[in-house]
C-alpha cells in the first residue's frame, strides 16, 4: 500500500463513521424541538415530510475488511428466513423509539480518527496540496481548546445512577439458552475465565461469554458467513442481504432468548452496498436516553453469522448528586476530567470527507528562519446547549457503573462530553 493508499484508506474510515452524515432533519423538526424545550407540545406541522430513511441513507458501500463494530468485537452475522433463533416479534419499532443518543465518556469520532487525546495524523501520508493541513491534523479534541459559553444552569441536583448486575446471569442455565437459541447444542462450559459453548478454533458455532463486568458474549458461525471460503480461494458472494424486518426480529428474538425485553431498547438496521449481510443494533434505552453500551448482530440469507451484547442486567444504585450545567462545562478545561469530544462538529467532517488529490512534493519544506514562531493551532469552542445523561464507567475491579454525564453541543454541532457526578462521589486515587 503506498502513501496515496494510506491516505485514502483514512479518509474512507471517516466516511464510514458518518454514514448518514448527509441526511437532512425533515421539516417541522427544528420547531419540534423548541417546542419541547420550551415545555409546550410539540405537535408535528402541516405538510411535514416523513422523517428521512436512515437504513438508506447509511447505505453506502464498505469494504468487507472493515467489520460492523460492536461493545468489544466485531461481528458478522447472517439470517434469513430461517434463521436458527426463533420467530419475530414484529418489525423495527419499539416503545423505546425516539430516546436521545447515547452518551461516552470516551472519545468516538470515528474508526481510529479521533483517540483521547484528539485526532490522529495520516501516517505516511505526506503533504496535503498546496502545502495545506491535512484535515486529519486539525486540533480538535487536542486537548489545546479554548472553550466559552454563557445562560448555562447554575443549580445543582441529583440524577439516578445504575450498575450492571454480571453475577445475577452467569450461570450455566442462562448460556446453554443463548446457546441453544443460537443453534448451539453442546454442553456449556465455564473454562478460562469464561462461560464456551461450540469449539474456540473458528472451525464451527460458537459462543464465548466474558465474565466481565457486563457478561459479554460473542458468537460467530463460520459455517453460514458468505466472506469465508475454504483454503485460500476468494470469496466473491452473491447472495443478497436479509431484509431490516428480518435482521431486527432476528435480534428481537435474541434478546427474548436471553430474558431480555425488547421493548427497552431501540433498533436499527443498515446494509452496505455489495454487501451479502445485513446489520442491526439494539441500544437499551434507560430514562429516555440510549445507552452507550449495546447488542449487535450481522445476517445473511443462511442465518445469524456472528451477534454479540451484554447478559448482565441493569439495575439501579440510588441518586448521585450532580454538578450544574455551568460546572460540568468548567470541567471541559479540567485535566483531571479530560472532557471527550465524541461527535466532531458538523464542517469538520464535511472537510476530513473531502476527497483532495494528493500532489507528491517536488522538494522538502523551506527552511525556518530565526523568529519563525511556532504553530500552537488553539481550537476556539463555544458550547451552546448541555444535556444531562447517562455513560457507562468501568471500574478498577472491572464492574461497570451507568452514571450521571452532561453532553454539551458545540455551535458547529461537535459534542462533548464529560462526569457530572459530584466530586464527593468521586474516588481520585490512581490504581
Amino acid at each position: 500500500m503506498n502513501d496515496d493508499d494510506k491516505q485514502r484508506d483514512l479518509v474512507a474510515r471517516l466516511r464510514a463513521a458518518d454514514p448518514a452524515g448527509d441526511v437532512e432533519a425533515r421539516a417541522g423538526f427544528a420547531d419540534e424541538v423548541v417546542a419541547r424545550m420550551t415545555g409546550s407540545e410539540a405537535e408535528p406541522m402541516a405538510g411535514s415530510a416523513p422523517a428521512a430513511d436512515l437504513a438508506q441513507a447509511r447505505a453506502s458501500r464498505r469494504p468487507r475488511w472493515l467489520p460492523f463494530v460492536a461493545v468489544a468485537a466485531s461481528i458478522a452475522i447472517v439470517g434469513g428466513a430461517g434463521y436458527g433463533i426463533g420467530a419475530t416479534t414484529g418489525g423495527p419499532m419499539s416503545l423505546a423509539d425516539g430516546a436521545a443518543p447515547p452518551i461516552t465518556l470516551q472519545s468516538n469520532g470515528g474508526p481510529e480518527s479521533v483517540t483521547q487525546g484528539g485526532i490522529e495524523p495520516a501516517v505516511g501520508s505526506g503533504a496535503a496540496t498546496d502545502q495545506k493541513m491535512s484535515p486529519l491534523t486539525y486540533p480538535y479534541g487536542s486537548g489545546r481548546n479554548a472553550f466559552s459559553a454563557s445562560s448555562l444552569g447554575t443549580q445543582t441536583g441529583t440524577a439516578q445512577s445504575y450498575a450492571y448486575d454480571p453475577r445475577s446471569a452467569s450461570s450455566s442455565d442462562k448460556v446453554t439458552a443463548l446457546a441453544a437459541a443460537l443453534g448451539i447444542g453442546l454442553p456449556v462450559e465455564l473454562r478460562d475465565g469464561r462461560w464456551v459453548a461450540g469449539p474456540q478454533d473458528g472451525s464451527a458455532p460458537s459462543l464465548s461469554v466474558s465474565l466481565d463486568g457486563m457478561l459479554s458474549f460473542y458468537f460467530q458461525n463460520p459455517e453460514v458467513n458468505p466472506w469465508q471460503c475454504e483454503g485460500d480461494q476468494v470469496c466473491e458472494p452473491t447472495s443478497e442481504p436479509p431484509s431490516e424486518d428480518a435482521a431486527i426480529g432476528a435480534l428481537r428474538a435474541l434478546l427474548v432468548a436471553a430474558g431480555r425485553d425488547p421493548a427497552t431498547f431501540e433498533f436499527t438496521s443498515q446494509v452496505w452496498e455489495g454487501s451479502p449481510t445485513r446489520a442491526a443494533e439494539a441500544k437499551p434505552v434507560i430514562d429516555g436516553q440510549q445507552l452507550d453500551q449495546g447488542w449487535s448482530l450481522e445476517m445473511a440469507e443462511d442465518g445469524v453469522v456472528s451477534a454479540n451484547g451484554a447478559l448482565a442486567d441493569v439495575v439501579a444504585l440510588g441518586m448521585y448528586p450532580v454538578v450544574s450545567e455551568q460546572e460540568g462545562f468548567e470541567r471541559l478545561s479540567d485535566p483531571r476530567f479530560s472532557g471527550a469530544p465524541t461527535v466532531l462538529p458538523m464542517a469538520l467532517r464535511d472537510q476530513a470527507l473531502t476527497t483532495e488529490e494528493w500532489v507528491a512534493p517536488m522538494e522538502p519544506p523551506a527552511t525556518p528562519v530565526a523568529g519563525t514562531s511556532v504553530s500552537w493551532p488553539v481550537n476556539k469552542v463555544e458550547i451552546v446547549s448541555a444535556q444531562l445523561g447517562l455513560a457507562s464507567q468501568w471500574q478498577p475491579d472491572g464492574s461497570v457503573l451507568v452514571v450521571p454525564a452532561y453532553a454539551f453541543t458545540d455551535a458547529e454541532g461537535g459534542t462533548w462530553s464529560v462526569l457530572a457526578v459530584e466530586e464527593s462521589m468521586l474516588d481520585f486515587r490512581a490504581f
